[in-house]
């Protein structure tokens, strides 16, 4: 099991430099950290009292690990949830958010575990989570990763604009499907044959 930081820093090196991508609804970004969570954690980088696109491009690699760390991990509690579970939904958080554990806490209900689907990760939800993982010790990390993948399906059947994530233009996988994958056992990948039939009907 890969450290924190090790994972922190995968995701640094995945998500790559500044973009500012008209698509992506987080605007301004740079080593995965957008322009939307600078501004909420104060980062005046340039120190001109404002938090610019200028602050963005000035974020390094390493302080993105530490703002993925301690804002992403941390202060979330997902340390608190099973270590088989903290990998995928800390990934999940850095690119989604409180929706990272939405996706949890649905699949707890979906395996008749009663919690709140409200996107906190508190004691009901840490409970929970360690009762979905002994009642399916060597399934529950890959169906939260399968979980992940219709997400990212069912994001962009909704928003066109998104479409570009989730599939490749020559119609291959897209980053957020490969992304979802990259945490689960290879026998739950798609063929490229079914992600094209999943994505036949975006034209």
């Amino acid at each position: 099991m890969p450290s924190v930081r090790q994972i922190a820093e995968e995701i640094v090196a995945r998500e790559g430099g500044y973009v500012n991508d008209p698509a992506d609804p987080g605007g301004a970004t740079n080593h995965g950290v957008t322009i939307g969570t600078m501004r909420r954690l104060r980062l005046d980088l340039t120190g001109d009292g404002q938090v610019t696109v200028a602050d963005v491009r000035a974020l390094t690699r390493a302080q993105a690990v530490e703002i993925f760390i301690n804002h992403y991990f941390v202060a979330p509690r997902i340390a608190d949830l099973p270590e088989v579970l903290q990998a995928s939904v800390f990934d999940m958080y850095v690119n989604a958010g409180a929706n990272a554990v939405r996706i949890l806490q649905r699949l707890l209900r979906d395996m008749r575990i009663e919690v709140a689907v409200d996107g906190v990760i508190g004691p009901r939800t840490i409970a929970a989570a360690r009762a979905g993982v002994a009642a399916a010790p060597g399934h529950i990390a890959d169906a939260y990763a399968i979980a992940r993948r219709n997400y990212y399906y069912a994001l962009a059947d909704a928003r066109p604009a998104s479409r570009r994530f989730a599939r490749r233009r020559d119609g291959g996988k897209g980053g957020w499907i490969t992304r979802a994958e990259a945490f689960m056992a290879p026998r739950f990948h798609l063929t490229e044959a079914q992600h094209r039939e999943r994505t036949a009907s975006w034209g």
